[in-house]
């Protein structure tokens, strides 16, 4: 049976769909494991970051919003920890290739730099926006930052990040859901436009 252009303009879009499966996988047995990956990876090598798979959970099961949030900055400071070995011991073979990946070399090169002058308090700063936080975790291993000082400095931003998430999103989950559904769209182009800022910061320091 031919479709109809009725019937194809109302079949959902691509991000339309994967932010339904999100919200799915969400409510789903698996949804703090797949929680918990993306946030051990993505501190160290993977380019999406956890706040999605927070947010659904804040806004299909409140009630687990703020163990979500510790669970995603447990599993973040843990892959903190493996960003910092692949810096401090793997960087030539393992973290190099990763940052060029990324086409972040200019900008890890201004971080590393930066930690001599700025030590903690750029880890954050930077923790705290959308820039690669990859690029700050293997940086710091390269500059052997204090090690304590280090795992705390991630614990206190990724914390901040994710409880922030969390609470706003179990808060104002209803009103906040009712908008995603009636304008997806502007929220996703909206999230978009953040993100690309957060990267043309990073290439502006190159």
């Amino acid at each position: 049976m031919t479709e109809t252009p009725a019937a194809a303009t109302l079949r959902p879009g691509l991000m339309r769909r994967l932010y339904d499966a999100t919200l799915r996988l969400a409510e789903g047995r698996h949804a703090m494991r797949a929680l918990g990956g993306i946030s051990f990876t993505e501190a160290s090598f993977f380019p999406v970051p956890p706040d999605p798979v927070l947010i659904a959970i804040a806004l299909s099961t409140p009630h687990k919003a703020m163990r979500a949030a510790l669970w995603c900055t447990v599993m973040s400071v843990l892959g903190a920890l493996l960003g910092y070995a692949i810096g401090s011991g793997l960087y030539e073979w393992v973290g190099k290739p990763i940052i060029e990946l990324y086409k972040l070399q200019g900008a890890f090169d201004t971080f590393r730099a930066g930690f001599s002058e700025y030590g903690a308090w750029i880890i954050l700063a930077k923790g705290l926006t959308p820039i690669p936080f990859k690029l700050v975790t293997i940086a710091s291993g390269v500059a052997e930052m204090n090690l304590l000082v280090f795992t705390l400095a991630c614990a206190l931003t990724r914390g901040l990040r994710f409880f922030a998430v969390a609470w706003l999103f179990k808060t104002f989950g209803p009103q906040a859901r009712a908008i995603m559904d009636r304008h997806f769209y502007k929220v996703f182009w909206g999230g978009l436009a953040v993100l690309v800022g957060g990267f043309a910061v990073v290439f502006l320091l190159k």
